[in-house]
């Protein structure tokens, strides 16, 4: 089983804004992989399935940013998860600009609040995770920016970030993290 996991804050608020980022590709992958949502586990609205030859669980946790580590960390103890094999979290990132994605194997929380928190939860942080630009926020405060509607100029942009980082997941899935960021992260440049 791997977990896969996209990061946002749940109710029809946040629907749709930069910080959803996360949530948007967990829509795309159960979409496109005609998986269907399940019922509310690991502290997360729950889609299993497979994508390509591979049983997955995608999970679009229902605490707040700040806390995914919570549900993060009952998935991957319920499941036995290695975090370096059988992890990847999908997140929103203010330093890559819209339409970029950025594949790493493991790296710091870069100040992401969710990702701190999931590092908590796992004790480490050496896990996979998939960051979708979002831009930085210019003159408006970084939690007004985030917690805001992507721009008319954002949407195109965003709308191809969201079908690589799709992408991406199968590919992570089927061949590994190595192809995986040679392909994706080269593509997005």
């Amino acid at each position: 089983m791997y977990l896969i996991v996209g990061l946002g804050n749940p109710g029809s608020q946040y629907a749709n804004t930069r910080h959803n980022a996360g949530f948007m590709v967990i829509d795309r992958l159960i979409q496109r992989h005609g998986l269907s949502v399940g019922k509310t586990q690991f502290k997360s609205l729950a889609a299993e399935g497979s994508i390509g030859s591979t049983r997955a669980l995608l999970l679009k946790p229902n605490t707040f940013m700040n806390r995914s580590g919570q549900a993060v960390g009952e998935a991957a103890r319920f499941f036995k998860i290695d975090p370096v094999e059988q992890l990847l979290v999908l997140v929103d990132d203010l330093a890559l600009p819209t339409g970029r994605i950025r594949l790493r194997a493991g790296g710091s929380a870069g100040g992401h609040n969710g990702l701190t928190d999931i590092e908590r939860a796992l004790g480490t942080r050496d896990y996979p995770r998939l960051r979708i630009g979002i831009d930085a926020p210019g003159r408006m405060s970084q939690v007004d920016y985030v917690l805001g509607r992507f721009s008319a100029d954002q949407k195109e942009p965003l709308d191809l970030a969201l079908d690589q980082a799709a992408d991406a997941v199968a590919c992570w899935l089927d061949q590994g993290i190595e192809p995986a960021m040679t392909r994706y992260n080269a593509a997005s440049s």
